[in-house]
């Protein structure tokens, strides 16, 4: 398999380790948007939260938590964005959240702001849809 993140996570291609399991790896992001912006990966390939068994989903984000304070130790920021691409967006076929570090007056965007879509369906026609 030619995966970038499974290729870091193998050791194949080095990394700025700020965690590491059995079962998941997080290292700094090569191109940070904040200072300490970290990535977090299972070890198991799967490109989106649908491709692996709910128990590697659940230690990916036991992972997240336990990195987000290491990084909050270390760098010491204001608060966190963390974030999914699932397909749209995602640079990398492999499962990642961003742990992106914030700081009050750093520029950066509410996730509300991400996606403004919008629809001409109302909530209650959507939540039908769901029974």
């Amino acid at each position: 398999m030619d995966c970038l993140f499974c290729e870091i996570a193998s050791g194949a291609i080095p990394s700025y380790k700020v965690y590491e399991d059995e079962r998941a790896l997080a290292f700094l992001d090569i191109n940070p948007l904040a200072k300490g912006h970290t990535l977090v990966i299972p070890k198991m390939h799967g490109g989106t939260i649908l491709d692996l068994p709910e128990d590697e989903v659940t230690h990916l984000f036991r992972a997240v938590q336990k990195t987000t304070a290491r990084v909050k130790e270390i760098i010491k920021p204001d608060g966190f964005t963390l974030g999914v691409n699932h397909e749209i967006g995602q640079a990398v076929p492999h499962l990642h959240v961003h742990i992106i570090p914030r700081w009050h007056g750093d520029s950066g965007i509410n996730i509300h702001d991400i996606v403004r879509a919008g629809s001409d369906t109302s909530v209650e026609e959507v939540a039908q849809l769901f029974g």
